[in-house]
């Protein structure tokens, strides 16, 4: 066998045994963009973005910016990332809303988020928690739902809007239970929580995040937590599972996605330093504190599967909901 042979072959035994991402194109070789698509101004996916970012940016050579472009709940944003070069310089963090929810909601949709994007990784969750004014003579799930079947329409619940995770977990909550909620929409939660506090509606199926101080601080009653699992931020509130209600769980998660046609070998690359910054635990305090559950990680294939499975299941309860946007 000649040497040249033998260089070959050795040369592809190597290329054979390096992993994935080591065979990527030097990447970054300038600053990333992650679009985020929605207003700045610390609301939960913006905070657990800039931390995301700033704890990427200690793994790369290049700096990482966060740009948030809203509007259309997401498809702005969303549509903009689709758009961009597949070079892996453009990241796409969104959340269930935007991929699982809009299909449903819009009828033209600008972008498909199976077909114009690669998945990298599913990073987490932030789960809805059912929580009541003071002034409800209920306590427990099993009374709310009590006082719900024998009020039907008299429990007000408020939302950020049709198809937001608040609307389809009161959704959630209603076909599972057989009971009939009052949809009042507002255009920003703290609008909600005013009205919630002072009992001019009686029920909110908030994110654990905007629902904590007000629980915390007695202002509302917390019923139960829409997990598996309780959260770090609520210990002491059981999830809807402890109560009897094994399918009532419902949140936001959050993902990267690059637009279509990224090197599979770019994907394995930020798949695999996304995976370094959950497990590491300094990222994962920071993110925790942000209210982030740690369900996710893991390979690009199971985010495209749980995609898979929540397009159908939030356009189900968007049916259920009959909601719709255009």
């Amino acid at each position: 066998m000649s040497l040249t042979r033998r260089t070959l072959l050795a040369a592809t035994a190597i290329g054979a045994a390096t992993p994935a991402w080591a065979q990527a194109p030097a990447w970054p070789s300038r600053p990333i963009r992650i679009i985020l698509p929605a207003p700045g101004g610390g609301g939960t996916a913006d905070t657990l973005a800039r931390i995301f970012a700033q704890e990427l940016e200690k793994r790369i050579p290049q700096p990482v910016i966060i740009e948030n472009r809203g509007g259309a709940a997401g498809n702005i944003g969303a549509t903009a990332a689709a758009r961009a070069e597949p070079d892996g310089h453009t990241i796409l963090w969104t959340w269930a809303g935007t991929l699982a929810t809009n299909p449903a909601m819009y009828r033209d949709m600008p972008f498909d988020p199976v077909r114009d994007f690669t998945p990298v990784i599913l990073l987490g969750s932030v789960p809805n928690i059912l929580t009541v004014t003071n002034d409800l003579p209920v306590r427990d799930l099993a009374a709310f739902t009590e006082y719900a079947k024998a009020n039907p329409g008299a429990i007000n619940h408020g939302t950020t809007g049709n198809g937001s995770s608040m609307h389809l977990a009161a959704e959630l909550f209603a076909s599972r239970t057989g009971t009939q909620l009052t949809h009042v929409p507002y255009a920003a939660p703290a609008a909600a929580t005013t009205d919630l506090i002072a009992g001019r509606i009686q029920a909110m199926f908030n994110l654990v995040t905007g629902a904590k101080p007000l629980v915390e601080a007695g202002r509302v009653r917390a019923i139960a937590v829409l997990s598996e699992t309780r959260v770090p931020q609520l210990p002491d509130v059981p999830t809807a599972t402890e109560l009897g209600m094994p399918g009532l769980s419902f949140g936001t998660w959050f993902c990267l996605m690059l637009p279509r046609g990224a090197d599979p070998a770019l994907v394995a690359r930020l798949n695999t330093l996304a995976n370094e910054v959950l497990a590491d635990p300094v990222a994962r305090q920071r993110l925790e504190a942000a209210g982030m559950a740690f369900d996710g990680g893991g390979t690009p294939e199971r985010l495209a599967t749980y995609l898979q499975e929540e397009i159908v299941r939030h356009a189900e309860l968007v049916r259920i909901s009959g909601a719709r946007i255009n």
